[in-house]
């Protein structure tokens, strides 16, 4: 005697040794002995044997038609026995009942489960639908196997490109896009970003990055929703000034100016003026709820994500010729000591004489030209030179202002701050749309840090930044801070709420308030100091932000997870253009300095790359590297050195750079080498499922 029983949801057969009221014991073909309930068994039978009846009942449950069982079938629950004998004939055998059992609960859709053994039919529309749904998805597995063709021969799908990041970055494990590569790559045995690339889907390494960066940052897109632009206050005093920023050419965000008032007469005032968008933007309105959602321009070159929509920005950028609203400090100092006497802070509209852009006026505004203003005959009919002539006195004092500032805040720091290492600009020529194409000539400059023209602004932010910080604590008004506990290695720059000193920069509190088109920080910061300026000592309770107040911190949280993401990204896209730059002068041979081991800095751009050296390079070791293929995706290019330029005593010798916390417009990051790969964190590995 056999028995045919359910063991956990799959039927066996096999030899009956002895049976009790409850359970029998049964011997399978492999001689394994088990214990069966008496509730799982389903059929008993003589002949033949279990293997073989199994098989046979497997083969004749394939021949049932369902739709014709399920025609047969009656209403309510019935045994699979029963419908056997409806649909093979009234003397059906053990066989005939295990082939209808094994069919009918291998088809849900068409038969339910109720029981041992028992079943009852689906309703006609839940069959529709499910017959539906086994065709859909029949279909899709043909078309991802399709698909999956295609791209093993070297074709990426049209549904497939237009996935393409997704199943990269952010993938749907059951979209069939996702299937299809995962397919292919084990089909062809070849990694998924390798498959794309020999397919085509990839349609260049700047697309690449630029479609991750968009996917993973501005998944809704770039587009501002509509929105009418915010007019300032008509009603603003005006400031009798001259007033005139100093930034590259390249900025249209033109968020700071300065004056200078009472030269010669032995008292001077110094103004430092801040695009004003805080007076019109109110908190949690939706030109604020813009700002809040990108919290930072991004920057990278040739193109640029601004934080705020370019109307708005173009109605409180300091434009030349026009009356501004801004913010202004004024500082009061003695002309001879620089000494500061007093500070102030208005609401005003100032205007806007000139917009100086130093990339053009480096050469000329030296510390010799600020002390003779002597014009060389080849600029003497520039614009930019004519400008910074008539500004001479102005530029010589502030500069002579700038040197006292950044000597006190060394006195404080302990040490100097040194500008040793360059800064580098790119240019793209001839760039033909808003955004790069990612194969435009690419031209890098260097700018020494510590120039005469970037000192003036450095000082003067970081003046700002730090006066207005000490009023905005001395009147209890929250505000977010830069601190730095101290200069120790390991010791970083945080953020928070407190006014606390920052070490790297050598002032008691630092809060970021001079770029307020450019950072959400900045403008969360402005509406704090306007209120101070209109309310006094009673600015708490009328700030926008009160103390404790847990918007800030959330404000904080998201803004350095957000600025660190787009801080990633422009240094990948300077890593790119610098890659790009050596391919396009056929650089292969290059001069680097050792910062590590296994790690170098090219002396001439700004590109940090692994070596292949033998043991020994200390740091500050100079030595002659060549370069290997460039490859434009993981932003790598190998090197070997070739031979080492200086002497031992000589990289001994040499001093650690310092980070410069004076860098652009007074930003206090740190320096760091920072990845020399980007990491492609694509589908590395097929997924087993």
């Amino acid at each position: 005697m056999y028995l045919m029983f359910d063991e956990a949801g799959k039927f066996m057969a096999a030899r009956l040794l002895s049976e009790s009221e409850a359970s029998a014991q049964v011997e399978l073909d492999s001689g394994k002995r088990l214990k069966v309930k008496a509730a799982n068994v389903m059929l008993r039978f003589d002949k033949p044997a279990p293997a073989q009846f199994m098989e046979q009942a497997l083969s004749l449950s394939q021949s049932v038609e369902l739709e014709l069982a399920w025609e047969f079938a009656p209403e309510g629950d019935f045994g699979f026995a029963d419908l056997a004998r409806d649909y093979f004939s009234e003397k059906a055998s053990a066989l005939e009942q295990a082939g209808m059992l094994m069919r009918l609960f291998e088809a849900p859709h068409y038969f339910r489960r109720a029981g041992k053994g028992m079943f009852r039919k689906a309703p006609a529309d839940i069959v529709a639908q499910a017959l539906a749904a086994i065709e859909k998805k029949r279909q899709q597995t043909e078309l991802i196997a399709q698909w999956a063709r295609e791209l093993t021969q070297g074709h990426c799908p049209a549904p497939v490109r237009a996935q393409l990041y997704k199943i990269l970055f952010k993938p749907d494990k059951n979209a069939p896009e996702y299937k299809a590569v995962v397919q292919a790559s084990r089909d062809s045995r070849t990694a998924p970003l390798d498959l794309l690339l020999n397919s085509g889907a990839i349609d260049s390494p700047y697309q690449f990055h630029w479609k991750r960066f968009l996917l993973e940052n501005f998944p809704q897109g770039t587009a501002f929703a509509a929105l009418e632009a915010v007019a300032p206050a008509a009603d603003l005093p005006f400031a009798a000034v001259a007033a005139f920023s100093i930034d590259d050419s390249a900025t249209t965000e033109i968020d700071d100016a300065l004056s200078v008032q009472g030269l010669g007469s032995g008292t001077v005032t110094i103004g430092v003026h801040i695009a004003a968008p805080g007076l019109a933007i109110a908190p949690d309105s939706a030109i604020d709820r813009l700002g809040r959602q990108r919290l930072s321009t991004v920057y990278m070159p040739g193109h640029k994500l601004t934080m705020l929509p370019d109307a708005l920005v173009q109605v409180y950028t300091l434009q030349q010729g026009r009356n501004c609203p801004a913010l202004s400090l004024y500082v009061t100092l003695d002309e001879q000591s620089l000494e500061i006497h007093s500070s102030e802070t208005r609401i005003e509209s100032i205007p806007i004489s000139h917009n100086l852009r130093h990339d053009q006026l480096d050469s000329l505004v030296t510390e010799a030209w600020l002390q003779t203003a002597q014009v060389p005959a080849a600029l003497s009919k520039d614009e930019q030179a004519t400008a910074a002539t008539a500004l001479h006195t102005q530029l010589a004092f502030l500069h002579r202002f700038a040197c006292a500032h950044k000597a006190r805040r060394e006195m404080v720091r302990g040490k100097p701050e040194s500008f040793n290492r360059p800064d580098y600009n790119f240019r793209l020529a001839h760039l033909q749309a808003e955004e790069p194409a990612g194969e435009e000539t690419v031209q890098i400059s260097v700018r020494q840090r510590g120039a005469p023209l970037d000192l003036i602004v450095a000082e003067a932010m970081i003046l700002a930044n730090s006066t207005w910080g000490q009023w905005l604590a001395s009147l209890g008004v929250p505000a977010i801070y830069r601190s730095q506990a101290s200069m120790a290695p390991g010791v970083k720059v945080r953020m928070g709420t407190r006014a606390l000193p920052h070490a790297g920069i050598g002032v008691p509190s630092y809060a970021w308030s001079t770029s307020p088109l450019r950072r959400y920080t900045d403008l969360v910061n402005q509406w704090q100091i306007i209120a101070c300026v209109r309310h006094g000592s009673t600015a708490a309770l009328a700030a926008p932000f009160k103390p404790k107040d847990a918007q800030l911190f959330s404000i904080i949280s998201a803004f350095e997870a957000t600025y660190a993401a787009y801080n990633s990204y422009q240094s990948a896209m300077e890593r790119f253009w610098t890659l790009q730059y050596l391919r396009q002068n056929a650089i292969t041979e290059l001069v680097a300095t050792v910062i590590k081991d296994g790690l170098a800095r090219a002396d001439d751009l700004p590109l940090v790359l692994s070596i292949a050296a033998g043991p020994g390079l200390p740091r500050g070791a100079q030595v002659r590297l060549r370069l290997g293929t460039v490859d434009l995706m993981t932003l790598d290019v190998p090197a070997t050195v070739l031979e080492r330029l200086d002497s031992p005593e000589q990289a001994q010798g040499e001093s650690a750079d310092n980070p410069s916390a004076a860098a652009g417009e007074g930003d206090d990051e740190e320096d760091l080498v920072g990845a020399i790969t980007i990491a492609v964190d694509v589908l590395d590995t097929p997924d087993p499922a």
